[in-house]
């Protein structure tokens, strides 16, 4: 009889206590959704700032995108050059032997351009992928496949060396006395006039380099090779809220920049003083040397340039902008940008994506890839190929006369000064390559290269043009 009351006392207790929880988890629940909410639709009612009198270069590089750039890019790109004026824009593109009817599109670009008297440059290649790998490999940018034997083409050198050639206008351009302010890479997406306006005014206009949000899909983010949140960790999940890292979320819930170490995602705008700085031997796209991608490691082209770029420390920083969202199909492009005051992402996406984060945040762990990277990378110090690809990379960092901090919670500060001013942040004998590389790393399976696929005759084929990620 005296058990039975004290068992009745500790459920009520319990129960009491379980009612409690889920009370101020509504609660919770219900204050950072209201929180979230307002965040958006204030944001999506901010009028964008009136493009100012920076000279803006424009780059591109494109390959089999004739649907987008015909029914919304070509029109985008013309309004927004004729926003800036022909006096303070140069446009710059690169098309790489597509198999579309993409030539004639960026044809019309072009005759558009020179109507305009905007100042511009488009190359159009006949070499397509496939003549590139029918060409005896190269010394740099090959790496033979084991399953095979044979050499494969690595993709990220390959776009890389396209993104270079896009550039060389702007260094030209240099040595004639013209400069620009900002540099602005525009995929193949559907974008706006006062959208490019905001993300140029990221920060007041202060960073290293400002990224848009882009989607294939609405609600789902498509760049995920280069985008890393502040703590160098790629995101969590592609949907809203996205990030790990606890600085780039509570950016995001508030709909302001996101400070992260490294993106592209559609739209990036540069400063575009390390290029000025840099001169054609220093500041440019790469990836990861030959013989570490044989670890099955790869960095993409477009995270690596922050890595390499002076300015993106704590001063000026990578930002991501989510009030600036693209699309590179015209329904994920309206799925993203609902109207003035409507917001982007639903109630129940809120709700969900903020638990579902969480849940996920303190269920999943991120150093199993980074031990296996730690572990790829030490093999390829050890058998000699850090102080060749080392030395040549000191002796561009000192050209530029910048030196290079990256933060500490990657794994271990590895840090290069160039001048007495910065030897304070120099770890004496630490040289951690692995913190270098890991916010732009991805561990990779040589064995299964990605298949192109590519339009032909009104069918889609398997193209013999095989990249490795």
């Amino acid at each position: 009889m005296l058990w039975k009351p004290r068992t009745y006392r500790r459920s009520s207790t319990f129960s009491r206590l379980a009612k409690l929880l889920a009370f101020l988890l509504v609660v919770w629940t219900t204050l950072e959704t209201l929180y979230v909410r307002n965040a958006l639709i204030l944001a999506s009612t901010l009028d964008a700032p009136p493009l100012g009198g920076e000279r803006i270069y424009i780059a591109s590089i494109h390959w089999n995108n004739e649907p987008i750039l015909r029914s919304h890019w070509i029109s985008a790109v013309v309004a927004l050059v004729q926003e800036i004026g022909a006096a303070n824009v140069f446009v710059s593109v690169l098309e790489s032997g597509s198999y579309d009817n993409t030539k004639d599109a960026l044809s019309t670009l072009e005759y558009e351009l020179t109507t305009l008297q905007i100042p511009h440059q488009i190359l159009m290649e006949n070499i397509t992928h496939a003549d590139e790998l029918a060409a005896p490999p190269a010394k740099q940018g090959w790496i033979a496949n084991p399953s095979t034997g044979a050499h494969e083409l690595r993709r990220i050198p390959y776009l890389a060396n396209l993104r270079n050639r896009a550039m060389e206008p702007f260094y030209n351009l240099k040595e004639q006395g013209k400069t620009f302010d900002k540099i602005l890479w525009l995929n193949d997406v559907a974008f706006t006039t006062p959208q490019i306006s905001t993300l140029l005014h990221t920060n007041d206009g202060s960073y290293a380099a400002a990224c848009s949000l882009d989607f294939s899909r609405a609600g789902q983010v498509y760049d995920t090779f280069a985008l890393r949140d502040i703590e160098g960790r790629e995101q969590l999940s592609q949907t809203w809220p996205f990030f790990r890292a606890r600085a780039s979320r509570a950016a995001i819930k508030a709909s302001q920049p996101v400070p992260v170490a490294s993106c592209w995602n559609g739209v990036v705008a540069f400063d575009a003083k390390p290029f000025h700085l840099s001169g054609k031997d220093g500041l440019k796209y790469r990836g990861v040397e030959d013989s570490l991608a044989e670890k099955h490691v790869e960095g993409s082209e477009c995270c690596l340039i922050h890595a390499d770029n002076g300015l993106a420390s704590r001063e000026k920083g990578v930002w991501v902008n989510p009030n600036v969202r693209v699309g590179y199909k015209p329904e994920a492009f309206e799925g993203v940008n609902p109207g003035e005051g409507r917001s982007w992402v639903s109630v129940w996406r809120v709700m969900v994506g903020s638990w579902t984060n969480r849940i996920g945040r303190w269920s999943s762990v991120s150093w199993i890839k980074e031990v296996v990277l730690r572990g790829r990378v030490k093999a390829w110090e050890n058998e000699g190929f850090e102080s060749e690809w080392m030395g040549a990379y000191l002796k561009r960092r000192r050209t530029i006369g910048t030196h290079l901090l990256l933060r500490p919670n990657f794994l271990e500060t590895w840090v290069f000064a160039a001048g007495p001013e910065q030897q304070n942040h120099l770890a004496s004998g630490t040289r951690d390559i692995v913190t270098y590389i890991k916010p732009c790393s991805r561990i990779l399976d040589l064995e299964k290269p990605t298949i192109v696929y590519v339009r032909t005759n009104d069918r889609a084929e398997k193209s013999s043009t095989r990249f490795l990620l």
